[in-house]
């Protein structure tokens, strides 16, 4: 990674050359025509910011709580599968960046590195990211696991009951551990730096499900496999046993609708984010960011606001924080920068879009997140 990285979209073009085209389009693509995907983007591009002036902004903070836990920006990393895969390690280094940028750190089900493995190359407790399975079985050993692991949330995905297609990995024919096609073996041979870390990293499969469920068939590819482990049978009754198993803090992830929003409240939701899986599953689906003010009204006041879709900067996350989330994850910029320089990269990443939120903030006459609401964006009749 260079000193003159100016934004995130640096981090993705460094990201871009440094690891082969499958690991990276399944990071930077969506579902079916990435009409979703470019809505998270386009619609808070389309939001303006209120620049006001001759206000005293020279003490801001950018400090906040999630779930009761103080945290420096009101930032996380997001859930994210094959993350070892960007970089060696890549969830310990990625699990070690937030922590010392004081934010929080939910390692996915689909990581490369397992709980164990990450928790005992950290020293805070970080948030894990469950499916429900269509063997129980499983599931209820990755709660214990996460449970001995001291982790400090849980975070129950709920839009994956069926994978939405994505054309990119398709064509890619991605699959874990890759599959050694000519295109994949020259793609990999053209990036040597990668593979050898990779090699030597030893780890090359789902470090959560090792033995635990089927591993790859021949020919099979990634959503091929996820159809036959993830359970499509997934009801608010599943949400009531996992409630019922995990004695911590509870996240509901994926929730797009307020009718949903108020039957994630009712389940027993500490938290709920706001997410359509970063434009990978319902094509066609509203933009995060479009539905975030009708769901913060609705259930703001019985649970906390998370967000997640299109994160790309702090101006982004201002947006969002004014439209009533608490904090953002970082899902596509997390993966950009692990990739570019792994640790180091993520590092960064924290580092401007908290700085760039705090200039944002100085530019609107804002002075805490705590604080921030409607009033920092731009109205018609203003």
């Amino acid at each position: 990674m260079t000193a003159a990285v100016a934004n995130i979209g640096d981090l993705r073009s460094q990201a871009r050359r440094r690891i082969p085209r499958w690991i990276f389009d399944y990071a930077d693509g969506g579902a079916y025509d990435e009409r979703t995907l470019q809505a998270n983007r386009d619609d808070l591009a389309r939001l303006q910011l209120r620049q006001r002036v001759m206000v005293d902004v020279s003490s801001r903070s950018i400090a906040t709580s999630v779930l009761g836990q103080a945290i420096r920006a009101p930032l996380a990393i997001a859930p994210t599968g094959l993350a070892g895969l960007f970089h060696p390690h890549g969830e310990i280094h990625g699990a070690r960046a937030a922590l010392a940028s004081g934010i929080p750190f939910c390692l996915s089900t689909l990581s490369i590195c397992s709980i164990e493995a990450v928790r005992a190359a950290t020293q805070t407790p970080f948030w894990f990211q469950i499916y429900v399975m269509r063997d129980r079985s499983v599931t209820r050993s990755l709660i214990e696991r996460a449970v001995a692991a001291q982790c400090s949330a849980l975070v129950l995905t709920l839009d994956l009951q069926v994978q939405g297609q994505r054309h990119r990995d398709v064509r890619n024919g991605l699959g874990v551990p890759p599959r050694l096609s000519m295109t994949n073996l020259l793609d990999m041979a053209t990036r040597p730096r990668w593979t050898l870390g990779i090699l030597a990293a030893r780890r090359f499969s789902f470090g959560n499900l090792s033995g635990a469920l089927s591993s790859f068939a021949d020919g099979q590819t990634f959503g091929e496999w996820i159809a036959q482990s993830f359970d499509p049978s997934l009801t608010w009754d599943d949400v009531a046993w996992v409630r019922a198993l995990w004695p911590g803090k509870l996240i509901l992830k994926g929730v797009l609708d307020v009718e949903d929003a108020k039957l994630a409240v009712a389940a027993g939701a500490d938290a709920v984010v706001v997410s359509n899986h970063g434009g990978r599953q319902l094509d066609g689906a509203p933009s995060s960011i479009a539905v975030l003010p009708r769901i913060a009204a609705a259930v703001g006041d019985r649970t906390e606001i998370l967000f997640d879709g299109g994160v790309q900067s702090g101006q982004d996350v201002l947006k969002a924080l004014a439209l009533g989330a608490r904090c953002c994850l970082l899902g596509k910029a997390y993966l950009y920068g692990l990739a570019a320089a792994g640790e180091p990269g993520v590092r960064k990443v924290i580092e401007l879009i908290s700085r760039e939120l705090s200039v944002s903030m100085a530019l609107t006459g804002s002075t805490s997140v705590q604080r921030v609401d409607r009033s920092v964006l731009y109205r018609e009749d203003q």
